[in-house]
């Protein structure tokens, strides 16, 4: 009996070598499928992440792009009022952006046209002249700039009969020019300052009817139609 101890020891030993090497055969193919399916799943260098699906593009789509905004533009406004340092009148008009202007201190003159747009004024006249004019508050507040001089103004609102007046007729051949400006004042009756030209001859100029600025008027020995605005700025532009 006792020489089956060394025996029974090393079969012992043998038969628990043989089952960790099973163990062991069992247990590294399971590792290595579990390396190979991470090697898997895990993409290459050269591959590139996956595109957005379909639903994302079209969310990408629907987003919607900025809106530009229009250029406000001012449907109708009528400012008339004194130029500083000069003691002329100025008076402006516009009709859905479009704007026409006239400056007169009854010896010189000048007639300007442009736009207006976001409440920013922009008036130009032949020889250089200019208006610039920021709107706003119920007045026009800028500069007016006429044979190399240049003035201030800050011109309120007005409304008929006050504004911007015209006429013309042909006479003798040569063109008859008269443009007015006329502005009531608070303490009643109007202030208005105007030049009249026959061909390039100025000529004297008769006053308008306060409450009726449209009846007709005689230049020398010509009657003449004045208007208002509305009926010539579409012509200036």
């Amino acid at each position: 009996m006792s020489r089956l101890g060394p025996v029974i020891t090393l079969a012992a030993g043998a038969v628990l070598a043989v089952g960790l090497g099973v163990a062991s055969v069992t247990a590294t193919p399971a590792a290595n499928d579990e390396a190979a399916n991470t090697a898997a799943e895990a993409p290459s260098a050269g591959e590139t992440a996956a595109a957005p699906s379909r639903s994302a593009e079209a969310e990408a789509d629907a987003t919607p792009s900025p809106q530009r905004t229009e250029p406000k533009k001012t449907a109708k406004a009528d400012y008339g009022g004194y130029v500083k340092g000069n003691g002329g009148l100025i008076a402006i008009s516009i009709r859905d952006g479009k704007a026409v202007g006239y400056f007169c201190d009854g010896k010189a003159e000048a007639w300007f046209k442009g736009s207006e747009s976001d409440g920013e004024l922009r008036l130009t006249g032949l020889g250089g002249a200019k208006v610039t004019a920021e709107l706003g508050g119920g007045r026009a507040r800028g500069s007016v700039a006429v044979g190399g001089k240049k003035w201030t103004f800050v011109a309120p609102t007005v409304v008929k009969p006050s504004g911007l007046y015209r006429a013309t007729a042909l006479v003798r051949g040569a063109k008859l020019r008269a443009g007015w400006i006329v502005l009531k004042n608070p303490g009643g009756g109007y202030t208005q300052v105007g030049a009249a030209f026959e061909g390039d001859t100025q000529v004297p100029i008769p006053q308008l009817q306060g409450e009726r600025p449209t009846a007709p008027v005689t230049v020398g020995d010509t009657t003449i139609q004045p208007e208002d605005v509305d009926g010539f700025i579409e012509e200036m532009q």
